[in-house]
């Protein structure tokens, strides 16, 4: 089974008698016997277990299942964490074919996700927190080695008004479809890199090789990417210069709104299609 399984009362009470019974078990634990319970995996076969836990966190707010209590420290200290690494700051100002071929590089091993991990902490306005699920990072090069920009794609969001409505999904098909599309949750040019066009002509070069790279790690490929801009902060050029298509804006009221009213920045949503039957498959059974 790919998709996540309907929160029926039967499944919640399911859940809770396994809490019950076993009372020395974690999150993590209780997450991937439920996984192997219901044969929740991705394409891959791998358990969704931290999209289980994503679900198991939800019904716990809710009052709906009562989760044991968390064993580790909460995630969101990540950043803080993150050890600040030294890099070379020398100033790049020049035309973009004086840096190319540009090299794009899937981030792999220790070392190299501490240096990605680093420089998002210090150059992007959001930092560096973690990521959840399905994820791809990318450090961009010159041809002589120098880093120029880093990039990280992972889930995408689970409800966006604009968004679902332009695709034409209803909550069904965007339960069982989700999985083909990603956000690109950050996009950093290093700040002492000041080169006209630089911007979308990484996008495009990502872009073109995504859906493949997603598919070699997780075993299915992506229909689209989208990612979130604060109008307030950015012009989203870059994108616009890559061909994605804005198509609408964001409430400011977050998936944790019980209130009904505006607490985050207003967005605007941009995706951009990656195979000509994008949304064909998008809406597919």
């Amino acid at each position: 089974m790919l998709t996540r399984p309907e929160l029926t009362e039967a499944i919640i009470k399911q859940i809770n008698n396994i809490i019950e019974e076993n009372p020395d078990w974690g999150r993590t634990r209780i997450s991937k016997y439920l996984c192997e319970l219901w044969d929740w995996r991705l394409p891959n076969g791998q358990l969704k277990d931290i999209s289980c836990r994503d679900m198991l966190r939800a019904l716990d707010k809710s009052g709906k299942i009562l989760l044991p209590a968390l064993i580790r420290e909460p995630m969101s200290n990540i950043s803080r964490n993150t050890e600040q690494m030294e890099h070379d700051t020398t100033a790049i100002a020049c035309g973009l074919s004086q840096l190319q071929p540009l090299s794009v590089n899937i981030v792999e091993g220790v070392e190299r996700l501490a240096e990605f991990k680093s420089l998002l902490a210090q150059y992007h306005y959001l930092s560096f927190n973690r990521t959840v699920g399905e994820n791809m990072k990318y450090i961009v090069r010159s041809n002589s080695g120098a880093m120029l920009a880093c990039l990280l794609f992972g889930s995408a969001a689970w409800s966006c008004r604009d968004r679902d409505a332009y695709i034409g999904w209803d909550r069904s098909k965007r339960s069982s479809r989700l999985q083909y599309l990603t956000n690109n949750t950050r996009f950093v040019v290093l700040p002492w890199v000041r080169v006209p066009c630089l911007a979308s002509h990484v996008l495009a070069l990502i872009t073109k090789r995504l859906s493949d790279d997603w598919e070699t790690v997780y075993g299915h490929g992506l229909l689209a990417v989208e990612t979130f801009v604060e109008c307030q902060r950015f012009k989203g050029t870059c994108y616009k210069a890559a061909n994605w298509i804005c198509v609408g804006r964001t409430t400011g009221r977050g998936r944790n709104d019980h209130q009904h009213a505006q607490a985050l920045p207003i967005k605007d949503v941009y995706l951009l299609p990656l195979s000509h039957r994008w949304r064909e498959n998008l809406l597919a059974e």
